[in-house]
């Protein structure tokens, strides 16, 4: 198997239901921006945030093909066959509990933070950025398209994402810059 198809040469791309739409279709750009905030995770472990962020990370990630896959699959052909490729109300349970768990172990928040601090809190502050923006578009292909707990997700994904830099940073010793 060769890494090219020359299926894409003219500007098209498909889908899991066999559709083919343009490169720049909302839906191309929604699960593209998710698999921007994937490679930006990416960037995120290797600057080694501590075995525990990592792991997380690492789940973060399975899941975010998950979610890029059920944006593909506009017809729901694969996510209810393939139980990797579908996301939960759990999920999003889970994601809850890890944001309770690490934020009880951080200062409260007094004012607006600077993003920054060591390289895995500031990629994961840029990380955040790119989640917001995977949501944007996500929201952008209409109510009523895409299964509701995947903007449910994506939105706590973001807050995670969020108190994960917070975490790396102090686990660091990198001081909080308020605004």
């Amino acid at each position: 198997m060769t890494i090219y198809t020359k299926t894409g040469d003219a500007g098209e791309t498909g889908l899991f239901d066999g559709t083919r739409v343009a490169k720049s279709d909302a839906r191309i750009d929604a699960y593209g921006d998710v698999d921007e905030l994937n490679a930006v995770l990416g960037i995120v472990r290797s600057h080694q945030p501590g075995a525990e962020l990592d792991s997380l990370l690492a789940r973060i990630q399975r899941d975010l093909f998950a979610l890029g896959a059920q944006l593909a699959d506009p017809a729901s052909r694969i996510a209810d066959r393939v139980t990797k490729a579908a996301l939960g109300p759990e999920d999003v349970t889970r994601l809850e509990g890890w944001i309770d768990e690490i934020e009880a172990g951080l200062p409260p928040l007094r004012r607006f933070i600077h993003a920054g601090g060591v390289p895995a809190g500031a990629a994961l502050h840029l990380a955040r950025t790119v989640c917001r923006r995977a949501e944007r578009r996500i929201v952008a292909l209409g109510a009523g398209t895409v299964d509701p707990v995947i903007l449910v997700y994506i939105n706590r994904l973001s807050d995670l994402l969020f108190v994960m830099a917070r975490a790396a940073n102090r686990r660091a010793g990198a001081p909080e810059q308020e605004w």
